[in-house]
């Protein structure tokens, strides 16, 4: 079934297909093209062909550098002079210094204290200036604008933004291309889902593309936020004292803006344990010979632990990002 999202939210634009193809022709030749990944024995172990798509190989080693490149290529020249900010656990703070270093631009992103410290090092690697908060008891957002006014710099979100949710996306258009490339139409996608920007973007593609594939938001179970809210039909939050070790994942709650996007596009939500994602990360390294890490595993992890059934069909999961810290992943590989 095609469905049609609203277009807009508390007098902000919603993106739309349009949008998502125009940050496909923006970001060509930037951004890596992912491939689909099979494994025969593991698609025999499921009894399911599944087709894996791994942006732990994409440029800065997650998704996030898709958004990140869109939104900073739709800067104007005056915007670009004055800079970027951004605030992220690692990934879109990656992401966004990688892609304002290779545009020539300033960037100044807040990371909280307790992120993988491959990430923080990756970030001021890039080039960019690192300020680091406590996520328990300080406000990453308000430290943001704060900061982008006092500056004058540009603020890119992680998700809650159109050119980021566009740029994101565009691994849906990548899906439905490769996916017709094989001659397959996938019964179902599975997304890991952190504040929502790339399930939202995906499935908005996919909904163009693939409308007949069923699209899940996948989550740590304690920062199942998304899942409850599509069944309440509100944004709901987390409980602060809510703990998991897939740090990519553990926004608030729900954007904004991609709320009402995947309340009208996706099938569901489904929630995975921190066993479940240790047990995803050592078959990808297995059998999909790849590096995933924790919140990058979900949408494997819902599959492999039976969260939805897949018997006799063909699915595609989403490995949304690589960049684990190297004792965490020894831990996980060794137990």
């Amino acid at each position: 079934m095609n469905f049609c999202p609203p277009t807009s939210v508390n007098g902000q634009r919603l993106p739309t297909i349009d949008d998502v193809r125009e940050a496909a022709q923006r970001i060509k030749g930037k951004t890596t093209v992912t491939p689909l990944l099979e494994a025969p024995l593991l698609n025999e172990r499921l009894g399911a062909r599944l087709l894996v798509k791994p942006e732990c190989l994409q440029k800065t080693g997650s998704f996030k550098y898709r958004g990140a490149t869109n939104s900073i290529a739709c800067l104007n020249d005056g915007q670009r002079k004055k800079g970027v900010v951004a605030f992220s656990s690692g990934n879109h703070a990656q992401g966004v210094a990688a892609a304002a270093r290779e545009t020539d631009i300033p960037a100044v992103i807040i990371m909280p204290k307790d992120a993988p410290a491959i990430k923080i090092a990756n970030t001021r690697a890039y080039g960019a200036e690192v300020i680091l908060y406590d996520r328990y008891s300080e406000d990453r957002e308000e430290i943001g604008i704060r900061i982008s006014e006092e500056r004058g710099s540009t603020l890119i979100k992680p998700y809650d933004a159109l050119p980021t949710i566009a740029g994101q996306g565009t691994i849906g258009l990548e899906i439905a291309d490769q996916c017709r490339d094989l001659g397959v139409t996938p019964s179902k996608v599975l997304i890991p889902c952190g504040g929502g920007g790339l399930v939202a973007g995906t499935a908005l593609a996919l909904n163009s593309e693939m409308p007949n594939a069923a699209v899940y938001a996948v989550e740590p179970e304690d920062f199942d936020d998304t899942a409850r809210s599509l069944k309440s039909g509100t944004r709901e939050g987390n409980a602060p004292s809510a703990r998991s070790y897939c740090d990519a994942l553990l926004s608030p709650m729900p954007g904004e803006m991609t709320f009402p996007i995947n309340q009208q596009l996706l099938a569901g939500g489904l929630s995975v344990s921190d066993e479940d994602v240790a047990h995803a990360m050592k078959v990808a390294f297995n059998d999909l010979k790849v590096v995933v890490e924790p919140g990058g595993s979900v949408a494997l992890a819902a599959l492999l632990s039976g969260k939805v059934d897949i018997q006799g069909e063909t699915v595609v999961a989403v490995l949304s990002g690589g960049n684990v810290d190297s004792e965490l992943y020894r831990r996980i590989l060794a137990e």
